[in-house]
């Protein structure tokens, strides 16, 4: 067999092949290589750099990627055609080790009525792809594509020719998302008793998640003797997506135990660092739910939930946060928030148990949760030492906004006319965009030096006349502040969410300063 250690599973991933077609345009070749360090750093065995016949463009970057990696073998997608294959070849000229990957269709719908040939036909023409492969680079991988929907006969044939012509890896897809977990791992069974030389290659399994067995599917084929997977960053790829690399990577990690000791050479600790970084570049946004690297993965708002994890994590956490990149889980304060979760965040505060009524503090914090719907620490201090007229007040408020968003040889320009108290104040400048104009702008107004750590805008309704949200998350001294806006402008959505983050740090202000004098007095 290729691979010395039984138990070690390849990832190979194709987050820049498979993953890239589902954007809806193409990366740059300078994002593509930056994926492809990212993926190395995570280590990443095998990346599929992209398909260099499809352009010019493609090609240099997979020899570009192919000349920047270190320790993570890079690879070439070929259709079983000649040119596809020396194309491969064109891109890795020079390189010391590289993988062409090679394909072809072979379920009865593929061969038929998309290829127009007899089964004889492509198992001719995957030999000589796989032989013609082989002529460049001794790491050849076959893929026989819709496996799962491919005739078993057939299947073990083209199993059985491809390693005889020199695969060194077969590939089983799933391509279309069709099979169930007990019947994938089935197929993998079956090649494995039925098929005499597939001791002399490494069997691949790739997964589509069209009906959300990607992940299931691929860890049922490594249960039968599958020693690598194929998959992407954040799950992403054609239609419903691929197998999420995060997830076969823990799950695996997690119960190496009933997976038989198998394991990966992932650095599970730079998963949730990868994940952004993909999501980033591809402007694909990780959806809040999604495991392992969601951002509500490792948060809880139940009271329940919360008073579990706070006794002991485990309860309502089977990995730590830490465990896949991320510093730590989110305790969100809501209306579904216990007793326990406020005293827990008090003390975090500094406030001891018995400074306090947590009886009377606790039915003012269920109202706050009620009309905000998530309470934010420095909420829960403005309970203790504001008035409930004070907690209502705002310092900052917005009495007029014009911006000039700025074209060719203009620069972005804003005007704001901010109330402070029972003045106005006003202040122009400018910025990288109308949006930064108009922060610059209100931080000198409110004399506060804010770093902006996040920045969400979502639309609330739809069409013409739905308004925008925006969500801001800062830093002032190194604490955090959230402020939200809302408003058919996103513009001014921007600056009523900057300055309600403001008021916020206002209002801390007014209770540190209270803090000092009871300390003083």
């Amino acid at each position: 067999m290729a691979t010395v250690d039984k138990n070690r599973v390849i990832i190979f991933d194709t987050t820049l092949r498979d993953g890239e077609q589902a954007l809806q345009q193409s990366l740059s070749a300078k994002q593509k290589l930056q994926i492809a360090l990212t993926l190395e750093q995570l280590g990443v065995d095998v990346i599929e750099a992209g398909f260099p016949i499809s352009s010019p463009g493609d090609l240099q970057s997979v020899r570009e990627i192919a000349q920047a990696l270190k320790t993570s073998t890079a690879c070439g997608l070929s259709r079983a055609l000649d040119k596809d294959i020396d194309a491969c070849y064109e891109a890795f000229k020079g390189i010391d080790h590289y993988r062409i990957h090679t394909f072809i269709a072979t379920s009865d719908i593929h061969v038929h009525d998309k290829l127009k040939k007899s089964f004889d036909d492509i198992v001719e023409m995957a030999v000589h792809a796989v032989k013609r492969a082989r002529n460049y680079t001794d790491d050849v991988e076959f893929s026989c594509e819709d496996a799962g929907r491919t005739p078993i006969d057939h299947l073990c044939r083209m199993v059985e020719s491809a390693i005889a012509a020199g695969a060194t890896t077969v590939n089983i897809p799933d391509t279309v998302g069709y099979t169930l977990p007990y019947e994938f791992g089935g197929i993998i069974k079956t090649l494995y008793n039925r098929v005499p030389n597939i001791d002399k290659a490494i069997i691949s399994v790739h997964c589509h998640n069209d009906l959300g067995m990607a992940t299931a599917n691929s860890l049922s084929a490594v249960m039968e003797g599958a020693r690598q997977i194929e998959c992407t960053v954040n799950g992403l790829g054609e239609r419903a997506g691929n197998t999420s690399l995060e997830e076969v990577v823990m799950s695996m990690k997690l119960r190496q135990e009933y997976m038989k000791g198998v394991y990966t050479n992932i650095v599970s600790e730079n998963i949730a660092r990868a994940s952004q970084v993909v999501s980033g570049i591809t402007n694909e946004p990780v959806p809040s739910h999604k495991a392992i690297v969601g951002s509500n993965a490792f948060a809880h708002s139940s009271g329940i939930h919360q008073d579990g994890v706070l006794k002991n994590k485990s309860t309502y956490e089977i990995l730590t946060p830490q465990s896949v990149g991320f510093k730590e889980n989110n305790m969100h304060m809501t209306a579904r928030s216990g007793r326990h979760m406020i005293k827990a965040v008090l003390e975090k505060l500094g406030y001891k148990e018995g400074s306090y009524d947590l009886d009377d503090l606790y039915k003012r914090f269920l109202k706050l949760a009620d009309k905000k719907g998530q309470v934010f620490d420095y909420d829960l201090e403005a309970l203790l030492f504001l008035s409930h007229e004070q907690e209502e007040d705002s310092q900052f408020e917005l009495d007029n906004l014009m911006v000039l968003a700025g074209g060719k040889n203009v620069i972005p320009t804003a005007t704001v006319r901010l109330k402070i108290g029972k003045r106005t104040r006003t202040e122009s400048g400018t910025g990288n965009g109308p949006v930064d104009a108009v922060f610059n702008c209100i931080c000198r107004l409110t004399g506060f030096k804010i770093k902006l750590d996040n920045f969400v805008i979502a639309a609330k309704g739809s069409g013409m006349n739905a308004q925008g949200q925006v969500d801001v998350d800062v830093i002032y001294e190194d604490r955090h502040y959230h402020g939200k806006g809302l408003s058919t402008d996103v513009i001014e959505s921007s600056a009523l969410a900057l300055i309600s983050a403001c008021n916020s740090i206002y209002r801390a202000q007014i209770i540190e300063n209270e803090k000092q004098e009871k300390e003083n007095a």
